[in-house]
């Protein structure tokens, strides 16, 4: 720690965001492991990703948002509204431009399924902004002697970012093969979701006074993208399966992952 103090917060924030950086591509690397992905699978990880981002939207993102706003003197349930549902409504027009765009161009419905991946892709990429500002902050906040700041706090924020992101990375580069990528490029744009990271860390942590005003609006943002995914398009998706039942386990299982990497990590 005494070796870590000694490097410049900004800098420090954004090794600790390619970390987790790191831990995104390292989840996104399960696309090596799989020969043939078959629709059970497919569902089943449609199924577990709508519950790792249904956890990661409170625990990561909505839960803090109430914490910052009220240590910033802020209303939370006004924050975590107006956030919240913009995130909703970007996704919302995000779906209605992509159908307008294909109908334009006369694609065909086949598109529907890579709509579905795009927006997963999208989401959570969204999602890894605030968590990129919020190392970010965490580091830089030591720079201002901010009470509660320590470099210990700020380095296990990052491991536990980190290690949530490893079900992320999977969640993006699984759906990508089933619908037809290599394996490498569905891995590039797996790790590639978690790239936005380093990149707002280091911003955070720059901007650290201003981006702790931010954060709460994009915590709530970002998971009012998230919910709108999981309810538009994974969770009806993995319950076209026969195995419905099955389906809705996976969803639980990946609920409670992301929910104990959480709370054991937060």
């Amino acid at each position: 720690m005494l070796y870590l103090s000694k490097i410049p917060y900004p800098l420090l924030a954004f090794f600790a965001a390619i970390f987790t950086w790191g831990i995104t591509a390292l989840g996104a690397c399960v696309v090596f492991l799989f020969k043939k992905i078959n629709k059970n699978v497919m569902d089943a990880m449609l199924g577990f990703a709508a519950g790792v981002m249904i956890a990661a939207s409170f625990f990561s993102l909505i839960s803090p948002a109430i914490e910052m706003s009220e240590n910033l003197k802020l209303i939370p349930w006004i924050v975590c509204f107006i956030g919240f549902i913009l995130g909703g409504i970007l996704l919302f027009s995000g779906d209605k431009f992509y159908d307008f765009w294909t109908k334009k161009i006369k694609r065909k419905t086949t598109e529907a399924n890579l709509k579905r991946v795009w927006l997963l892709v999208f989401s959570i990429t969204l999602h890894n902004i605030p968590e990129g500002l919020a190392i970010g902050v965490a580091f830089g906040s030591l720079a201002y002697h901010i009470d509660g700041a320590t470099l210990a706090s700020a380095c296990a924020l990052a491991l536990g970012i980190g290690i949530q992101n490893f079900p992320e990375g999977s969640a993006v580069s699984v759906p990508l093969l089933r619908e037809g990528f290599s394996r490498q490029k569905a891995f590039f744009i797996g790790q590639l979701s978690g790239i936005v990271e380093p990149i707002s860390a280091l911003i955070g942590a720059l901007l650290v006074i201003k981006a702790r005003v931010l954060l709460p609006f994009l915590l709530a943002f970002a998971a009012g993208a998230m919910i709108y995914v999981v309810v538009e398009e994974l969770i009806p998706e993995s319950q076209t399966n026969k195995k419905k039942d099955l389906m809705a386990l996976f969803t639980l299982i990946g609920f409670s992952i992301m929910m104990i990497l959480d709370l054991a990590l937060g």
